[in-house]
């Protein structure tokens, strides 16, 4: 998914910087279906937008998509959602193929090993497993896959293998 600073505005993901708004969404069905219609509506706003949001709409969608469908529904709501709150999608700012494919992949795969009995329960989970490790692509590549501009427009695939846990 493409990158953005926190809420706070600490970048610093070692620590979990999840915003107010994120806890709001997670508070009830009803909160997190205000959050989905509003994103999907083009009425967030930019400061909602973090990477734990990122990671709530993945987790959504996983809930009852497969992976592609996952992929192909956050790639058009990153894409709409940017051009309603004046983030350019370019080669160098906004949407970012790579990022959104693998956190896509990622967190898809989290939900379908799951047996979550809703989707609050899915999402809130992802969330917590995921909403505050904005870095973990960084492990599977040895360049700057940020700022890579064929990376931003087009998938590639780790060249690390993944680390032993």
């Amino acid at each position: 998914m493409d990158t953005h600073s926190t809420a706070t505005g600490n970048t610093d993901s070692s620590k979990s910087t999840l915003g107010r708004e994120t806890f709001a969404l997670l508070e009830s069905e009803r909160e997190l279906q205000r959050f989905v219609e509003a994103w999907k509506a083009g009425r967030l706003p930019k400061t909602e937008w973090t990477h734990a949001a990122h990671v709530a709409m993945a987790a959504y969608f996983a809930f009852d998509h497969a992976a592609e469908a996952t992929f192909a529904i956050m790639k058009a709501g990153i894409l709409h959602h940017n051009t309603s709150v004046g983030t350019p999608n370019t080669e160098d700012n906004g949407y970012h193929e790579t990022l959104t494919r693998f956190w896509a992949g990622e967190i898809g795969a989290f939900i379908r090993s799951g047996r979550f009995n809703s989707r609050l329960e899915a999402v809130r989970a992802a969330v917590a497993a995921f909403g505050g490790d904005r870095d973990r692509f960084r492990q599977l590549y040895s360049f700057d896959v940020v700022r890579d501009r064929r990376a931003r427009r087009e998938w590639v695939a780790p060249d690390r293998e993944p680390l032993k846990t």
